[in-house]
């Protein structure tokens, strides 16, 4: 596997696990983190033996978001010209959009397993992940609005798809931090464990179960339930028409066919 500051990436029985590996920073995102987790998340979408991925955080805590020194440092680069600095700043918030982007866009599902700290920057991040879990005692907060700033990498757009525009709103004007257990109450995650332990064997043993599933089918319906976010249900089922016109003359499907008669389980190819 590729050598990464940021993170540490493990490839095994298909399911890539992704960890920020900065726990004594509090898994902050530096610079080397927005840049790498672009070319991990475009090494997964392409390696057709990975089906599915956890990513997690070193440590205590998941990630307490951007590197306040990446700040200082695109801060002192600004110039007088408020123009040249408005061209500057924009160029940069739509590169660490990207970085999240390639979650977002990846044709396998992501898991996000969350403990302690999950602030600012790593709500935009989770908010990308297609399923959530943390531990009971995780500590929510969309932190932008005490820095004076609105949040601008992904949260204030997808995480009303997630929580519920009321909510959002609620979470983004107040900045207040909520645990584990309103976090599940309100949807941001799907279930919460007592330890961290606990949480890593729950999300591994989903990963293991998806994992078992027809690649093409997941890969399908992460594709159909994305496309739904920004399209009419009529453009939806025209697209999913379309797409199973290829995609149901599978061999997958003879395979799950096969296994369902015999009552065994299915082997996929990659």
């Amino acid at each position: 596997m590729t050598e990464y500051k940021a993170f540490r990436v493990e490839l095994a029985d298909k399911i890539a696990r992704v960890v920020i590996n900065r726990p004594e920073k509090i898994n902050a995102m530096d610079a080397a983190f927005w840049a790498e987790i672009i070319d991990i998340f475009n090494w997964i979408d392409a390696t057709d033996e990975v089906r599915v991925v956890i990513l997690s955080g070193a440590g205590d805590h998941f990630s307490s978001g951007i590197d306040l020194q990446l700040l200082a440092s695109v801060g002192s680069k600004l110039g007088s010209d408020v123009g040249r600095n408005a061209e500057q700043l924009r160029r940069k918030i739509l590169s660490l959009q990207a970085s999240f982007n390639a979650v977002d866009h990846c044709r396998k599902p992501v898991i996000a397993a969350i403990q302690g700290y999950c602030l600012g920057g790593a709500i935009d991040l989770i908010s990308a992940c297609d399923m959530r879990y943390s531990t009971a005692s995780a500590k929510f907060s969309i932190k932008e609005i005490d820095m004076g700033m609105a949040a601008d990498v992904g949260t204030l757009q997808r995480l009303p798809r997630i929580i519920g525009d009321g909510m959002m709103r609620e979470l983004a004007f107040t900045g207040r931090t909520i645990d584990g257990e309103e976090a599940r109450s309100i949807g941001l995650v799907n279930r919460t464990y007592a330890d961290q332990q606990a949480l890593m064997d729950g999300v591994l043993e989903l990963a293991r179960d998806i994992a078992r599933k027809s690649p093409v089918a997941i890969r399908g319906t992460k594709e159909m339930i994305r496309y739904m976010r920004d399209h009419r249900v009529d453009d939806g089922l025209e697209y999913i028409a379309t797409w199973n016109a290829a995609m149901l003359q599978s061999a997958d499907i003879k395979v799950a066919i096969a296994a369902h008669m015999s009552k065994q389980k299915p082997d996929f190819a990659d």
